[in-house]
């Protein structure tokens, strides 16, 4: 089961609306077939798994990352191949929340004969594709905040310089993070700062670049941007409060920009939940936030933040630099978010920080 995660992780940024999911056919001790899900989403991972097995599939055993799904899309269910294969054993790690699944894929395995064994590695299973298991059952993606700082906090100096803090490991693996997400946001405050293109930049991984994601209250977002003049070729979503008539909108929408209407909050910019639920109804699963301080502070006063990676350099700006975050307004300490680290690593001159938020955040 642990491979067949390790295969499903390969999907991660690539097969939304889809949950990523890895498979393994095992046959008397050998391996006969494996299969992740596909860029897209299909085909699944059983299918790929069983393609490759062949005739060699009856009576094994599949490992399989989540419940295999038991409803008609794109393609048949898996379900309805794994029976027409005759495999023997199925062991789930984790029953899909989909309503359409929920359980009844296991039940019709049960129901030809198959011996189904459910619960191995659930917890690792559920973390990868928490995405997913959040777009279900709460409407929203997984939000993680991607922040890059001194080590007293700061993201820019005073002038609003801030190429480059961290060095060419730290920024590599920024970029493998927009690979492994489904969408990119910031703010219109950092679009017309930077001009920013917040695609993946990575040799060979090009093309996993995540659809791009502005909040632009005010519909700021000039056509001759970057990411209005790569509209065409990577997704650009303008999520803004004002009127979308046609003398605002026709510029970015004449580029391939899409730009949708959000409603506003108690402080007339875009409402961060109402921004995860239209985010959700397009299928993001993974979101990954890359805004200045006003955003990620907004992110974090909502409470929707569920993962942190925090970039820290080895240098020192001080009080007059740009902070990484913005006031919360907090008043109370038991008002504190609060994250628990899962993760250190080491990136040349740089550290990688990992947290998760605590289970009574």
């Amino acid at each position: 089961m642990r491979l067949a995660l390790a295969l499903a992780r390969r999907g991660l940024g690539q097969v939304s609306p889809n949950p990523t999911v890895g498979a393994l056919l095992v046959r008397d001790g050998c391996v006969v077939g494996r299969g992740w899900t596909q860029p897209g989403g299909r085909p699944h991972a059983e299918t790929e798994a069983l393609r490759i097995a062949g005739s060699l599939a009856q009576g094994a055993t599949i490992y399989v990352t989540l419940e295999p799904c038991n409803h008609h899309g794109e393609t048949p269910p898996c379900v309805d191949a794994l029976i027409a294969a005759s495999v023997a054993r199925v062991v789930s790690a984790v029953e899909d929340p989909d309503d359409r699944v929920a359980g009844q894929g296991h039940a019709r395995l049960r129901a030809a004969g198959i011996q189904v064994d459910v619960g191995i590695c659930q917890a690792a299973a559920h973390r990868l594709n928490e995405g997913y298991f959040l777009n279900r059952r709460k409407r929203r993606p997984l939000v993680t905040l991607k922040v890059a700082s001194t080590l007293d906090g700061r993201i820019a100096l005073q002038n609003g310089q801030s190429q480059w803090i961290t060095g060419p490991a730290a920024r590599a693996r920024g970029h493998m993070l927009r690979a492994t997400h489904d969408a990119i946001l910031v703010g219109s405050g950092t679009a017309l700062a930077d001009d920013p293109s917040l695609t993946c930049r990575l040799d060979g991984l090009e093309a996993r670049s995540p659809a791009r994601v502005v909040l632009d209250t005010a519909l700021q977002l000039p056509r001759d941007s970057q990411l209005a003049r790569t509209a065409r070729q990577t997704p650009v979503w303008v999520m803004t409060c004002a009127p979308t008539d046609a003398a605002l909108s026709n510029p970015l929408t004449a580029q391939g920009v899409d730009v949708v209407k959000v409603v506003p909050g108690p402080n007339n910019k875009p409402d961060i939940h109402a921004v995860l639920n239209l985010l959700a109804a397009r299928g993001i699963t993974r979101l990954l936030v890359e805004g200045g301080s006003v955003i990620l502070s907004a992110f974090l006063q909502a409470g929707l933040v569920d993962r942190v990676v925090w970039f820290r350099a080895g240098g020192v700006i001080g009080g007059d630099g740009v902070p990484a975050l913005g006031p919360m307004g907090l008043d109370d300490m038991a008002h504190l978010e609060r994250f628990e680290r899962e993760d250190v690593v080491l990136l040349g001159a740089d550290v990688m920080e990992v947290y998760r938020r605590a289970k009574d955040g």
